[in-house]
């Protein structure tokens, strides 16, 4: 099943998590969204510094740390995804709170192991 991705925190530098997600995720047949801090292409996927509005968001993957997380909330908040998944590195109890509140599912683990183990 296609799942709609907003990659948060995407990089075009090649070892970076995010970077892998982004392939990872188009090789998984999923349809990929990217914003980071600045904008770039990862094989055909435009990252945007714009916090567009995307409609039908199935999950937002994390690749952005705890102190630079809080310019992010409201925003994923009122794109309503299914999911946040909240990668190494970047797990936040009070967003978690937030999201709870707000009635979205989030998951603390890895994108690229969920994708690896057919658990996305």
């Amino acid at each position: 099943m296609n799942k709609k991705t907003l990659v948060i925190g995407a990089s075009e530098k090649r070892n970076r998590y995010s970077n892998l997600a982004i392939h990872k995720l188009l090789k998984n047949n999923h349809e990929v969204l990217a914003i980071g801090t600045k904008n770039a292409e990862v094989n055909g996927i435009q990252i945007s510094t714009e916090l567009y509005h995307y409609k039908n968001i199935d999950t937002v993957t994390l690749y952005v740390g705890l102190k630079h997380q809080k310019e992010y909330y409201d925003y994923i908040i009122s794109l309503k995804p299914k999911r946040v998944i909240f990668n190494p590195g970047t797990e936040n109890s009070k967003f978690y709170k937030l999201l709870k509140e707000n009635k979205i599912h989030f998951e603390v683990a890895c994108t690229l192991t969920l994708l690896a183990t057919n658990q996305y």
